[in-house]
C-alpha cells in the first residue's frame, strides 16, 4: 500500500524505532531558520517586493545578511550564487526536456526557451500597472503551455 514519508516517520517515532539525535535537532533548527529567512520579504522605497535576507557561501559557512544593511561585497556574492543556482536549474530542466523529447516524444517534441528577457519585461510591466499580485511568479503567457515560446 502506497504511503508518504510523513506517515512512515510518524509510525517510526510512535513505535520508538527512530529518535532524533541532538545534532539533528540543531540541523533542523538551522534549516527552519534558513527557510524562514528565504521567505521574508519587504517592500523597497520604489515599491518592489524584495527578499530581505540573503545567503552567501563563504569558505565553509553560509552567512546571512539583510539587504538593507549588508555590505556590497556580501550582496554581490549572494546574487552571483543565486544566479548560478538558476543556471543549474535550467541546465537540469533542459536535460529533462531533451531526454523526454528524444525518448518519448520525438514526433512532437516539447519546445522550451531559456531566454527569460520577455518574461522579465512582462512581469515588470504587469507590476507597474498594478496587475501582478505579490505571490505571482510567472506572467500569464508563461503559465499556458499553448503560448510557450518554440525555441530551444
Amino acid at each position: 500500500m502506497p504511503t508518504t514519508t510523513r506517515q512512515m516517520a510518524a509510525w517510526a517515532v510512535r513505535e520508538k524505532r527512530w529518535a532524533p539525535h541532538p545534532s539533528s535537532l540543531i540541523s533542523q533548527c538551522a534549516a527552519d531558520l534558513a527557510e524562514a529567512m528565504r521567505e521574508e520579504y519587504i517592500v523597497d522605497p520604489q515599491g518592489r517586493r524584495v527578499r530581505a535576507k540573503h545567503a552567501a557561501r563563504v569558505e565553509q559557512a553560509v552567512l546571512w545578511d539583510d539587504i538593507r544593511t549588508a555590505p556590497r561585497d556580501h550582496m554581490e556574492i549572494a546574487f552571483k550564487q543565486r544566479r548560478h543556482q538558476i543556471v543549474g536549474d535550467c541546465r537540469q530542466l533542459k536535460a529533462d526536456v531533451d531526454s523526454f523529447n528524444e525518448n518519448r516524444s520525438s514526433a512532437d517534441p516539447i519546445q522550451m526557451s531559456f531566454d527569460f528577457t520577455n518574461d522579465l519585461l512582462e512581469l515588470e510591466a504587469l507590476a507597474n500597472l498594478g496587475l501582478l499580485n505579490s505571490s505571482a511568479s510567472l506572467p500569464p503567457s508563461s503559465r499556458s503551455p499553448a503560448s510557450a515560446p518554440a525555441t530551444a
